[in-house]
């Protein structure tokens, strides 16, 4: 028992002097948060093992009054091609301030999607490796940030028969100019 104590508290010295070391040498950043982090992914995991949805169901509660089905990826992949109705934050943009901007109320139904939802449209929806998915990133993303009634587009789609409507915003704009 007394071995197990001092392995333990060998180890915790480990960690303070290995955390004091990158303090000192200028490593330290309060802004980046490891351990939090990986925290609140796991949180966000477990939250998110009854919130992934088939077409029919993503189709459907898409048509739920307030609802917003948004799209992380690029404006780029974006424009080239999305779920009509959606709304464009890209990744990298998702801030205090632009999810303030965008997404004011905390409890707005979130539908989301990523590229690895659809396949046999590869400049639009380029594969990322299952572990990148962004899908995963977005969502851990908006949890992180309080958003907890957010849903996932679960199966792999292919985009050229997909009940989903996929429209590139040139093709958006120019319904909305014939209106």
């Amino acid at each position: 028992m007394r071995k197990h104590v001092l392995f333990a508290a060998a180890i915790l010295a480990a960690f303070a002097f290995a955390a004091n070391a990158q303090q000192a040498g200028g490593l330290y950043n309060p802004s980046i948060d490891m351990d939090g982090f990986l925290k609140v992914s796991r949180d966000a995991a477990k939250h998110r093992s009854t919130r992934r949805l088939t077409e029919a169901q993503f189709i459907a509660a898409s048509k739920e009054p307030g609802v917003v089905v948004l799209d992380a990826r690029s404006s780029e992949k974006f424009d080239e091609l999305h779920i009509a109705g959606a709304i464009n934050l890209s990744f990298p943009d998702i801030t205090v301030e632009s999810l303030a901007k965008n997404l004011p109320d905390k409890n707005t139904k979130i539908l989301i999607y990523c590229n690895n939802n659809f396949e046999n449209e590869p400049s639009a929806f380029p594969t990322k490796i299952a572990p990148a998915s962004l899908n995963l990133s977005t969502y851990i993303s908006l949890y992180t940030y309080g958003y907890r009634n957010v849903y996932e587009l679960g199966p792999l789609l292919d985009a050229k028969t997909t009940k989903l409507k996929l429209v590139s915003s040139k093709d958006e704009v120019k319904r909305t100019a014939v209106r």
